[in-house]
């Protein structure tokens, strides 16, 4: 099974129109879907990790036409997750329809990127191919990663690709995040016939991916 990681960005940054609200909503800030689900009846559902003020939210979204119900389920600070349970809307109900089709599995959590949504999917590299050519029309869609997958949540180094996987490790060998650091980009770039640049761009990326989805 292959997995690939892309980023869709709606023309307005909203995948549905209840999202929409929460996008315009002041000081709510969406930070990831840890849950999403397309029910047999047609209507979906939704929990949000997101910063700000419930109340403020659930005040702005009261009586939407797209909303069946909505509730924070837990609050901690500033961040507080957010159940909505809502009727068809575009490109969520687009982006569903698909998965469902060719019988792929979302990985949540989903985390809201600059002006759009990053969605990690799982299926066949043939079944993936040919989703991803019927994406919504209305989004940009850009593939951030693609490699296989793997069911262990603990294996964290199978979500980088092959390149930055090799950059790691070599990070590790030479000592680069050792207390003194013994080694600079230089020095990995050497081990591995590159440049610095490089070096930097994959370890940068490999980061993030470990982080995310530990944190």
């Amino acid at each position: 099974m292959r997995y690939f990681e892309f980023t869709i960005k709606p023309d307005d940054g909203a995948i549905h129109p209840v999202d929409k609200v929460i996008l315009e909503t002041p000081d709510v800030t969406r930070e990831a879907l840890v849950h999403v689900n397309a029910l047999a009846n047609g209507t979906g559902v939704m929990l949000y990790r997101l910063r700000g003020d419930p109340e403020q939210l659930g005040a702005r979204l009261d009586g939407h036409s797209k909303l069946l119900s909505c509730s924070p389920v837990a609050v901690e600070g500033e961040t507080f997750h957010f159940y909505v349970h809502v009727d068809p809307g575009q490109p969520a109900g687009r982006l569903m329809a698909v998965a469902q089709k060719y019988a792929l599995m979302i990985v949540p959590p989903l985390p809201f990127v600059e002006g759009g949504l990053r969605i990690t999917v799982v299926g066949t590299h043939e079944m993936l191919q040919q989703a991803l050519e019927e994406l919504p029309e209305e989004t940009h869609i850009s593939v951030e990663q693609v490699g296989e997958y793997s069911p262990d949540d603990r294996n964290v180094l199978s979500l980088l690709t092959d390149r930055q996987l090799e950059v790691f490790e070599t990070a590790v060998e030479d000592g680069y995040y050792d207390i003194p650091r013994r080694a600079t980009h230089e020095d990995i770039a050497d081990d591995l016939g590159c440049a610095p640049s490089t070096v930097d761009e994959h370890l940068r990326k490999a980061e993030s991916r470990i982080l995310t989805s530990l944190v």
